[in-house]
């Protein structure tokens, strides 16, 4: 893995993944406080580098009653002002090429969904902002064809790009991860991450709730870190049954302590 063009990264040892975690989305004024100061804990704790996740909208919602945010901006401002009062780099997802440039001025990383992940303009925005762009590969998609959207990214004069695996489609209702795609996408020479929540989705729900297995969660972050991945990818929350978007697939914050001691052993042992 490259890791020249990452700031985030250059302590990472040799013994350890990087974590992106957080919640869904910006629910309110306080809880994205509380969930970075645990995550930020822990991290520090086990060593491992941190960067803070969290949507400041939702766009691809099955239900036009489902929530979104509290207001773009309003987002926006909470996850800078969590870069800058913890010290640590954050990222949200952008959806349109015309969000990239509006986001850029308060995040980090820019993540690009997966369902959008051949739309070339949105990624030629991202990478021209100049701020790493994370793709996460598209559940229709293997990760050897996933070089195509690192190439708009590369060839719009930007280096600093990460890919990010959540499945693949199964049917209508199901994901299932293929961990040969960590070893396909690594040889881009690049980050590649895990989402360990999003890939136990059960999406396409007749009541337009997705549904999820997350007593799964630790079993694809156990083989993922074996499998060689470079990074983590969780959503967690106090309370997840309460949360406003994919609470269904999401870690309890208080089982991530544990969860990434048992990654930190794995990748101890394999590296």
């Amino acid at each position: 893995m490259n890791v020249d063009n990452f700031s985030f990264l250059k302590n990472l040892r040799k013994d350890r993944f990087f974590l992106l975690a957080g919640p869904c989305v910006i629910e309110d004024k306080e809880m994205p406080y509380l969930i970075a100061e645990q995550l930020l804990k822990i991290t520090k704790k086990l060593e491992i580098p941190y960067v803070f996740k969290a949507s400041y909208r939702k766009a691809n919602r099955s239900r036009l009653d489902s929530f979104t945010g509290i207001g773009d901006l309003e987002g926006l401002k909470i996850l800078k002002d969590i870069k800058n009062t913890y010290n640590i780099p954050v990222v949200t997802d952008i959806h349109t090429a015309e969000e990239a440039a509006l986001a850029a001025e308060y995040v980090d990383i820019l993540q690009i969904p997966a369902f959008l992940c051949r739309q070339t303009d949105l990624l030629v925005a991202a990478a021209k902002t100049g701020k790493i762009v994370n793709i996460k590969k598209g559940q229709f998609l293997s990760g050897k064809s996933m070089q195509f959207a690192v190439d708009k990214v590369v060839t719009s004069g930007n280096n600093q790009v990460m890919l990010t695996d959540r499945g693949n489609m199964y049917g209508y209702q199901d994901l299932v991860v293929d961990f040969r795609n960590i070893a396909d996408m690594q040889r881009f020479n690049i980050p590649v991450i895990m989402d360990i929540t999003h890939s136990l989705q059960q999406p396409n729900s007749e009541s337009g709730i997705t549904g999820g297995n997350p007593e799964m969660i630790s079993l694809i972050g156990n083989a993922a870190i074996a499998a060689g991945a470079d990074g983590i990818f969780m959503e967690t929350h106090p309370t997840p049954s309460c949360a406003k978007s994919d609470g269904a697939n999401m870690l309890r914050i208080d089982l991530a302590e544990s969860l990434l001691e048992k990654f930190v052993r794995i990748k101890e042992a394999i590296s």
